[in-house]
């Protein structure tokens, strides 16, 4: 993977985070690093664009839109073995070889945090040396990322930060992948919940905790 491509997924990590109070500031030093960095022209007005969509909103407004959007939906939800196995006991077990493989790479979930939360496996992406287990984390995220993006309307905010990383990181993923995705996945049943679904570490469906705040894989930086 090009530094380009490393670049990108690190800026887009930070960009579909929980948007807490630091998000105002965060969003500058994001604007400024796409900047500075030495992008293509096109590829900056992108992704300069895709972060003004999360500027027109207060950040109690993004909040709202960050849970609509990311934890009452399961077809957009932001836990990769939750879209691939649903509620299947076979999660707990996925959970751990993820938590393994971040391991390997020389980094820890931040606090809090499940081993497979997107955002944070964007950023290990942008960070590790390719091997094996990272080609098929890969993969994973290129299928996982493409339901995401396919799945959000035409203007939603959010939107064009999973385009941009079909488009110029990832690419289309193959038919063979998206096909273990569907015979992997089982159903839920919880599209459209009335409240968050969170998932506690015995990969089991939790309402009754509240919103964890964004982190990130300790020490990684854009």
């Amino acid at each position: 993977m090009n530094e380009e491509k490393r670049f990108i997924l690190a800026a887009v990590a930070r960009m579909i985070g929980y948007p807490d109070h630091c998000f105002p500031d965060e969003r500058n030093g994001i604007l400024m690093a796409i900047q500075e960095w030495p992008l293509g022209d096109d590829l900056k007005q992108g992704l300069s664009l895709a972060l003004s969509q999360l500027c027109g909103n207060t950040v109690m407004e993004l909040q709202e839109l960050y849970v609509t959007t990311f934890d009452m939906k399961e077809d957009t939800g932001l836990y990769l073995t939750a879209m691939e196995l649903g509620d299947s006991r076979d999660r707990g077990a996925a959970l751990i070889l993820l938590k393994n493989i971040i391991a390997d790479a020389g980094f820890t979930p931040a606090y809090g945090e499940l081993a497979d939360y997107i955002p944070a496996l964007y950023e290990l992406l942008a960070v590790s040396n390719d091997n094996v287990h990272i080609k098929a984390l890969e993969r994973r995220l290129s299928v996982a990322t493409k339901k995401i993006a396919d799945y959000l309307p035409d203007g939603h905010p959010y939107k064009s930060c999973f385009s941009i990383l079909i488009n110029d990181v990832f690419g289309e993923p193959t038919a063979e992948d998206i096909e273990k995705l569907t015979h992997t996945r089982e159903a839920a049943d919880i599209e459209d919940l009335p409240y968050p679904v969170l998932y506690g570490m015995d990969g089991m469906a939790r309402g009754d905790i509240s919103m964890p705040s964004m982190n990130f894989c300790n020490g990684m930086e854009v």
